[in-house]
This record gives structure tokens, sequence and C-alpha cells, in this order.
């Protein structure tokens, strides 16, 4: 078992209900099993596959756990059930979502657990709240860093940083 420190990266979103409570009552439970380091600023985007749904609230966190990967999907997903999520929700609106997006430098390939996250570098609603905390980490297996794949996607369309008190602009549907 390895009892080093990993840094993990971690995407969170929310379109349901109070989706910046939601978010923080993730990070509080999160920080009861990891150690917190930093969140990025939240951002309001633009639901991604499935039309119709209410923004989503998205952010990122830098965290350190000893747990093996699989051990934080086991943990990650029992928070999203414990907050409401059904499974086979992909895509579709939730309380919340909690994505590995990296795992220290490594590479996991299994049924269950692919990282770093596969479609992080096409997705602004990732890398956006991403570069904010860590935007000169280099991905594995692309060998770039977040503020390159960032720049190569081009487009942050449907990405705005998101301000408390401004609800009438929160609660907007596609």
């Amino acid at each position: 078992m390895n009892f080093d420190l990993v840094t993990v990266y971690l995407g969170l979103g929310s379109n349901m209900g109070d989706r910046k409570e939601n978010l923080d009552k993730a990070l509080d439970i999160l920080g009861q099993r990891l150690r917190m380091d930093e969140v990025s600023p939240i951002y309001e985007t633009e639901p991604v596959g499935s039309p119709g749904q209410r923004y989503f609230l998205n952010m990122a966190a830098k965290t350190y756990t000893r747990l093996a990967p699989a051990e934080l999907l086991m943990l990650i997903k029992g928070i999203e059930r414990k907050m409401g999520r059904q499974p086979g929700q992909s895509g579709g609106p939730r309380p919340i979502d909690i994505d590995i997006l990296f795992y220290g430098d490594q590479v996991v390939n299994t049924p269950e657990l692919t990282v770093p996250h596969p479609r992080l570098a096409k997705r602004a609603f990732v890398l956006v709240p991403l570069a904010e905390i860590a935007s000169h980490l280099e991905h594995p297996t692309l060998k770039k860093n977040i503020r390159q794949l960032l720049k190569e996607l081009g487009s942050r369309k449907g990405v705005v940083k998101w301000f408390p008190g401004k609800e009438e602009e929160c609660t907007r549907l596609l």
C-alpha cells in the first residue's frame, strides 16, 4: 500500500437544487477524508450533451490523499449517492458530480476508472476552473499543461465566472 500523499485534482459540478450549497457540502464531506488544498472560483456553465437542463455550477479542487485510485472512486461515488445522485445519470441533471481529473502523474485504465479524465482536454467547463489553480500542471499522456490545453480548445463559450448574489443569472435554462 502506498502511504505517500498523492496530489489529486477533482472536478465538481451541480445543476439541481441549491447548486452552491451542493458544492459546499461535497467539499465539506471530501475534506473529512482528503486534505483540501486549493479550490477554484465557481463557474456557471452550459450543460453538455443533454439539452434542456439547468446550467451547472462547476469548480476544481486540489486535494491530497493516501487512498488508492479505486478507493478514492468508491469514496466519491458514496458521496454522490449520499447527496442524492442516482446511478445512470451520466449527462443528465444531478445534485453533484465529482470527477477525478488527475491522480498524481499516474495513468489509470480500468473498467471502472480512467485517469486522467478522458474528456477533460475537450471540456472548457473543466479546463477553465482547473487553469485557475493548476495552469502549469502537465497532462501525463498528452504532455501539455492545462494552459496549453485550454488555449488549444480555443472556445470558452458557455463558461462564465459565477458570483454569489446574482441568482437571476444562475437559474437560467437552455
